[in-house]
């Protein structure tokens, strides 16, 4: 195993921790700092900028309990696949691989007719999640923003890492593909509480009751998130 820092020195350090790790160097950090990226499921070294190859790979084993313990709670990463059922701007839908339908991605009823070898299966649902969820969170956005007497000059579907969704001072907000895939009323909720950054860029009172006036049922729509947003990032 191989550690290559931004400045191109590298360290071999297979032997010492036995498993993949990335090692990243932060400008201006001071100490080395360890955590497990939750999206690739493996460890992921900050290290100072003079930082030895002894100095981390003594780091790495003696949080090596930390490690695994942490790498075991994380949740399978789960791949779209034929048959599979799933909840799609609130509808449940049905995966149907047909290889030789040439058709790309095609959603009829509550079928999405997948063509194409097995192995672009996942990429290909994903990709038509992403190009649906653009357009769906655009429109709802702007009707959304129509009510506050704002404007939403662009809609963005990302792949973040941890955040579900964003609002910038330009107007432009982000929003995390894999919403897509959980309970209307949670879209909802997420919806309305981007738009309302449209009127307050914080979380002040003002900004909630802002999002209350936007949807009724926002608490249950967070509450879920809170509770079962990680259940979405086993899709990656």
């Amino acid at each position: 195993m191989k550690i290559t820092l931004l400045t191109g020195k590298t360290f071999d350090i297979k032997e010492a921790v036995g498993m993949d790790i990335k090692v990243i160097q932060p400008v201006g950090l001071r100490k080395l700092i360890l955590h497990i990226d939750n999206k690739e499921h493996i460890p992921v070294l900050s290290v100072p900028k003079y930082c030895s190859r002894k100095r981390a790979v003594n780091f790495v084993n003696e949080n090596m309990d930390w490690i695994l313990e942490t790498l075991q709670k994380l949740p399978e990463r789960k791949y779209f696949t034929d048959g599979e059922t799933i909840s799609l701007f609130g509808q449940n839908i049905i995966i149907s691989h047909q290889p030789a339908a040439r058709c790309g991605v095609r959603l009829e009823n509550d079928i999405l007719i997948v063509s194409g070898g097995t192995e672009f299966l996942h990429r290909r649902v994903k990709d038509f999640i992403r190009r649906t969820a653009e357009k769906e969170f655009y429109n709802r956005s702007v009707l959304l923003a129509a009510r506050l007497g704002c404007k939403v000059n662009g809609v963005c579907i990302k792949d973040t890492k941890s955040r579900w969704g964003s609002c910038s001072s330009l107007n432009n907000i982000n929003y995390n593909w894999r919403i897509a895939l959980a309970p209307q009323y949670v879209i909802d909720y997420l919806i309305a509480h981007e738009v309302s950054h449209l009127k307050h860029q914080n979380h002040s009172p003002e900004f909630w009751h802002c999002v209350a006036d936007l949807n009724n049922d926002w608490q249950k729509g967070r509450d879920w998130l809170q509770k079962n947003g990680r259940l979405l990032y086993t899709y990656f």
